[in-house]
């Protein structure tokens, strides 16, 4: 019998390495044979003190790693991995770092609609590949049209606070687990795996996971179980 992996993904849609981590999944569940995966996307500010407006990317990046050239050298080190999983990063035409609480509300709302994961793949194309501000609603909206859902909808839901308490909650319970950082992807509720880790390690992480269902929920390591 086939075994049902459910993967859910806490990230941020300005977070880079939780782009590299969605592709490196993917990359994983391609070459993975048991059992079928559903994966869900949680919401994770690094930023939740960011002004609603957002901010010039230039100045955050100052202020976060007090100096221009330490900031460069670290987008051109994600850009050279990005481009190891088919990923085109264009991070100096990036001008804003965005408050992303909407885009988070936007995603928990997608879920609701079937159409989750290619919102988080638009976003994450837009920020990092189109240098797009993923906090401002015109270009929510814009994005959530090329996949498909109804544009006066997406401004409805975004001129309201549907979802902020929800996004809010499920980000305290995530950070009061011990999570201070993304991406993080929890498999079956149990297995977790931190970072974006090699492809190896999804497999094998993938595989501890469907060993314990399969086992009943032992604690199977190497290929033995221990109850």
């Amino acid at each position: 019998m086939p075994i049902s992996i459910s993967i859910a993904v806490h990230s941020d849609v300005i977070c880079p390495w939780c782009w590299i981590g969605k592709r490196r999944l993917e990359q994983a569940l391609a070459a993975f044979p048991a059992g079928a995966a559903t994966v869900t996307w949680h919401p994770f500010q690094l930023n939740p003190g960011m002004p609603l407006e957002g901010m010039p990317r230039a100045e955050y990046r100052r202020r976060k790693f007090g100096s221009a050239d330490y900031a460069k050298a670290l987008d051109a080190r994600v850009t050279g991995v990005a481009a190891e999983v088919g990923l085109a990063f264009d991070l100096e035409g990036q001008a804003r770092t965005p408050n992303t609480l909407r885009a988070h509300r936007l995603i928990r709302w997608a879920g609701q609609q079937g159409k989750q994961d290619a919102l988080v793949e638009a976003l994450f194309s837009a920020y990092f590949s189109a240098g797009l501000d993923v906090g401002d609603i015109a270009v929510l909206t814009r994005l959530t049209a090329s996949i498909g859902l109804e544009a006066d909808a997406v401004m409805q839901f975004l001129a309201s606070n549907d979802g902020t308490d929800e996004v809010l909650a499920e980000e305290r319970a995530i950070r009061s687990s011990g999570s201070e950082g993304v991406p993080l992807f929890i498999i079956n509720g149990q297995e977790r795996l931190s970072g974006a880790q090699p492809v190896p390690l999804f497999i094998a992480a993938l595989t501890q996971a469907v060993a314990s269902a399969t086992n009943g929920g032992e604690d199977c390591v190497d290929g033995i179980c221990r109850a």
